[in-house]
């Protein structure tokens, strides 16, 4: 079981002082939607420049073009790249394609999918590398969490890892590592603490403990 820092609020230098604190602890870094957006690609070849002992996720949630877009985050430097499961298929499959082509890793977010049984079945099926369950901050805001998301991927996908975002904090960690997901995803639960350092290292050992 990985642990993804996921950074979504910041700019490149405030991005990477962050990870210096906690890259002991973490496997992955997310540039998230909101540096991509702000930033660019600049920031995921800033990150993987910075601390290239880790990999780093573009969080692009691609929704067409999938290969293209794969290809242009690989040469930025990233290791995974995030397409929607509501995409195309054609998208998806382009996706993994290039990730395969570039030796890149695929991730699909299955974030507002409505039917998420049927569709993880059909995406483990086109080869991606790991299946995301995500509450985003709008599902957040309404009370909802991925922790039952998870379950139910889980009980279908037989190829692909399962990793699970959204909300997750140091007192609802247990749960999630108790529903046995490959990869944790967690945001402000590190970089919003006073002490990001220790909270980072705390989600590890649980996690480590878990595994």
């Amino acid at each position: 079981m990985e642990l993804q820092l996921a950074l979504d609020l910041v700019d490149i230098p405030e991005a990477i002082k962050v990870v210096a604190e906690v890259a002991d602890s973490i496997d992955i870094v997310e540039i998230g939607t909101p540096i991509v957006i702000n930033e660019g690609l600049h920031a995921v070849k800033a990150m993987k420049e910075a601390f290239p002992q880790l990999r780093v996720l573009a969080d692009l949630k691609v929704m067409d073009a999938g290969g293209y877009e794969v290809m242009k985050a690989s040469e930025a430097g990233a290791d995974i790249v995030t397409i929607l499961g509501v995409s195309d298929d054609a998208t998806i499959r382009g996706a993994v394609e290039e990730g395969r082509k570039q030796g890149r890793q695929i991730m699909v977010d299955m974030i507002n999918v409505t039917n998420l049984e049927e569709r993880a079945r059909e995406v483990d099926a086109m080869g991606v590398d790991y299946i995301c369950v995500h509450a985003g901050y709008d599902h957040q805001a309404e009370g909802k969490n991925s922790f039952e998301q998870l379950r139910t991927i889980k009980s279908v996908v037989k190829n692909a890892r399962t990793a699970v975002a959204g909300g997750i904090k140091l007192a609802t960690l247990p749960e999630v590592v108790a529903a046995g997901p490959d990869l944790v995803i967690v945001g402000g639960g590190i970089t919003g603490q006073d002490d990001k350092k220790a909270a980072a290292a705390q989600m590890r050992e649980l996690i480590a403990a878990g595994a």
